[in-house]
């Protein structure tokens, strides 16, 4: 007890703003219930594994820790379900799992000899006492940011409920047999409290929903809240109630008054439409089984080093499929795992190891590739008085909750439980992955997804100009014509149409989707193309230019996008439906970029750039698509600009690359004005710091004078951003920054998507590891017996050297 009482100093009783953790180590994925339990260091909170806690006492010199033991309890069998009312985990209401129930003892251990100390104890200093039982009572931070993320946002009382104004224009709404005012829908349908107009609601991605005819309805005159019809009944509270201006779901304290004056006795009325949680909630618990997934078939487990499972969090499978495959390329490999142990990734963050990406990263490494967690999950079975533990053909997995708290820091999407798209996803990852090593081109595995993309532009006047960016995928469209199973395809239209006319369903073995091989998809990228609207610097004037594409250099991991998704008109969103028949190996060497050639002459300066600068307008029918997308009209119009008014889809994939630019948000022709003056005050700053002046000034000039962003400008600079339009020299072009080799590559790994939205549905993965294929879904780990090699959204390709 002495030696407690000596260490007084280094305990600390938690704030109300302090992050607690004690459901996982900091830099490994031990638990409370793990065979060491957990120590919670008792002045920084942090928790540690029993392997690791010693580290953080060398390193903090902080002794006193809070030694936490969870034993779990034995469950019976026929303990029944629960079925969930709320979108959300290990909360009231929640999903429940049957997960078994556990006790927790707990004792003060202090380092460096372990010595314990028995909790609860009266003999404990009040100090300590009070300082553990704030611990015990916390919820924790890790439990904090799931809890957090996966209830639906509190509704709060809406600004306009209080004073909303209803006018008396006779309408009288009655209970039943309700349609849209402007068109004939008769689901999705919200009544405006304000004037009683019945209008339907918004269209969906998937083009289900309404027509936007309610939303409509409000820009024009402005009256904020609607009430759903159909989920009105006598519990008020569970009504949606949407406030337009306030873009939320919204409680009305006084809906029952604001009923009533539409003729509405809300006591009759029975519950007919799913609320937006509900309707969530139905979403969530039904996936499509199908191939993809290999459902209905005995897969075979696997286990040990490189076959372990991520747990879902929530909608958390787009992070999991991508994270199996980025942890199957060398660079990560080697950068998180072999050449980093978990001491020195611990002893290199700065502060505090749960909020640093590369700590993390690390501990995620060898939670996936140690095979320490990879093991066979335990069960306590009832029998009688007695219980035994049995093992399971099931792996537990391992939960990435802290990887994906840092990684989705700050990001308004991926913060959230919502589902994702994986190639956002992806790209944003990359981008994270080089800030956090910056200046640094051994240490950065990003670097093996990058490559280099020339555009060859030649106008009508012979004359040509070359642009060239960097990028991390090749996204390619899907040529449907050229399909190679026409035949098949026209006499499964004549089916479809037959059994149309005699009201009878297709059977899932009747229908027929066209096949398209990779390599044609490949060709239509490279393939020319006209480019109308081109300013000619040469002509002083618009014309159409032939614009080629090819690659600067070949990364030693290519990634292909397919797009599956496309707007139809009436911008409604489609997805393919579509095979791509994809080889083990592939060879792109004839898309290597020539550069500029003998004889070819450059169009005048000026030639390019004049897109921006007035010499080129946006398309509006691509703005608006992509503003009706929710980005912002400025970005909007710049990526149709840059992509020389191509169309949406390469507008989009330009906005993804761009977005984190910092001249996003210059106007359009600021880029192409005199330089703006630089702060010399600035500039010495920045030589303080080691850099050269010309390279401070430029930085300073890209950022307007912020030093903090003009640093990271300096160790990231904005490549994609500013296309460069030096003519290339004669010959293949060789980017000597990036990797490089020839351009053979062989399949290792497919991200595939069940869903009409990459925002919605499901992600799995499958990797070509130690001569067969497996599926990773989820915590599922399998040998799998028919890999989806022709369904895939993302496939990732490794260069064969040699």
């Amino acid at each position: 007890m002495e030696l407690l009482r000596s260490n007084l100093s280094r305990v600390r009783i938690p704030e109300p703003t302090n992050r607690i953790y004690k459901q996982e180590c900091c830099i490994s994925f031990e638990t409370p219930k793990s065979e060491g339990g957990l120590f919670v260091d008792m002045n920084s909170f942090l928790a540690f594994g029993k392997d690791f806690v010693a580290w953080n006492y060398e390193k903090s010199g902080n002794p006193v820790y809070l030694h936490i033991k969870e034993t779990q309890k034995p469950v019976s069998e026929d303990r029944p379900s629960k079925k969930p009312t709320l979108l959300a985990i290990g909360v009231e209401g929640g999903f429940d799992n049957n997960d078994p129930e556990y006790e927790q003892s707990y004792e003060i251990v202090i380092l460096p000899d372990y010595v314990t100390l028995p909790f609860p104890s009266v003999e404990l200093p009040e100090k300590v006492r009070l300082a553990v039982d704030a611990v015990i009572m916390n919820a924790g931070a890790e439990k904090k940011e799931q809890v957090a993320a996966w209830t639906a946002d509190a509704k709060i009382i809406s600004k306009h409920a209080m004073e909303l104004k209803q006018f008396d224009n006779g309408v009288i709404v009655p209970p039943s047999g309700w349609k849209c005012e402007n068109c004939d829908k008769t689901d999705n349908l919200w009544l405006n409290l304000t004037d009683g107009s019945i209008l339907c609601g918004r269209r969906n991605w998937d083009g289900s929903g309404g027509n936007d005819h309610a939303v409509n309805h409000y820009n024009v005159t402005r009256y904020p809240l609607a009430v759903k019809l159909g989920t009105i009944t006598a519990d008020l509270e569970a009504a949606d109630v949407y406030s337009y201006e306030e873009d939320a779901i919204v409680m009305d304290p006084l809906l029952a008054q604001h009923l009533q004056h539409f003729g509405i006795d809300f006591s009759s009325l029975q519950k007919t439409e799913m609320t937006t949680a509900e309707r969530e909630l139905d979403q969530n618990t039904n996936f499509d089984w199908n191939r993809i997934q290999e459902s209905g078939q005995d897969a075979e487990p696997l286990f040990g080093p490189g076959y372990t499972g991520l747990v879902n969090l929530g909608n958390s499978c787009y992070l999991a499929a991508t994270m199996q495959v980025v942890f199957s390329t060398r660079g990560f490999c080697s950068r998180y795992y072999f050449d980093r142990s978990l001491k020195v990734a611990f002893n290199s963050a700065l502060a505090d190891p749960t909020v640093d990406l590369n700590t993390q990263l690390t501990k995620l490494a060898h939670g996936l590739l140690s095979g320490k967690y990879s093991i066979p999950a335990t069960k306590k079975d009832v029998a009688g008085d007695t219980a035994q533990t049995t093992l399971t053909a099931k792996q537990e997995g391992i939960p990435p909750r802290m990887f994906k708290s840092v990684i989705a820091a700050n990001h308004p999407e991926f913060s959230t439980m919502r589902q994702q798209d994986a190639l956002e996803f992806f790209l944003h990852l990359l981008d994270q992955v080089e800030r956090s090593n910056p200046g640094n081109l051994i240490l950065d595995p990003s670097r093996s997804f990058k490559f280099g993309v020339e555009e060859r532009l030649q106008c009508p006047s012979g004359k040509v100009a070359y642009n060239k960016r960097y990028d991390y995928i090749l996204s390619l469209n899907i040529p449907l014509h050229k399909a190679t199973n026409k035949k098949e395809l026209e006499d499964f239209k004549k089916l479809k149409a037959e059994k149309d006319a005699k009201g009878e369903e297709l059977s899932s073995d009747e229908i027929v989707r066209p096949r398209v091989p990779l390599m044609d998809c490949l060709d239509c990228f490279a393939a020319p193309e006209e480019l109308c609207d081109f300013y000619s610097s040469a002509l002083n004037a618009k014309t159409t230019a032939i614009k080629t594409t090819g690659l600067t250099s070949f990364p030693d991991y290519l990634v292909l996008h397919m797009r599956k998704f496309l707007l139809e008109e009436g911008w409604v969103p489609k997805k393919l439906d579509v095979y791509i028949d994809v080889p083990d190996t592939i060879d792109i060497s004839n898309m290597r970029s020539k550069g500029l050639q003998p004889g070819e002459e450059l169009l005048p300066d000026g030639g390019v750039t004049a897109a921006e600068d007035g010499g080129m307008n946006a398309k509006e029918d691509i703005v608006h698509q992509l503003v009706s997308m929710g980005f912002q009209h400025l970005h909007c119009q710049k990526a149709a600009i840059n992509t020389f008014n191509a169309g949406v889809e390469e507008a989009m994939t330009w906005l993804l690359n761009h977005t984190s630019d910092p001249d996003i948000d210059e106007p359009i022709a600021k880029a192409h004005k005199s330089a703006p003056t630089v702060d010399p005050s600035k500039v010495e700053i920045l030589l303080s710091f080691g850099f050269e002046e010309e390279i401070a000034r430029k930085a300073l000039q890209a950022t307007d004078g912020d030093i903090e962003k003009a640093t990271e400008w300096i160790f990231n600079p904005p490549s994609m951003s500013n296309m460069d339009t030096t003519p290339s020299s004669s010959g293949n072009v060789v980017d000597a920054a990036l990797p490089d080799g020839q351009g053979r590559y062989r399949l290792i790994g497919l991200v595939s998507h069940i869903g009409t939205s990459t925002h919605c549905g499901h992600y799995v993965a499958h990797i070509y590891k130690n001569g067969g294929w497996v599926i990773f879904n989820d915590d599922k780990v399998a040998v799998s017996k028919n890999p989806p090699t022709d369904m895939g959204y993302l496939y990732f390709f490794e260069r064969i050297d040699g």
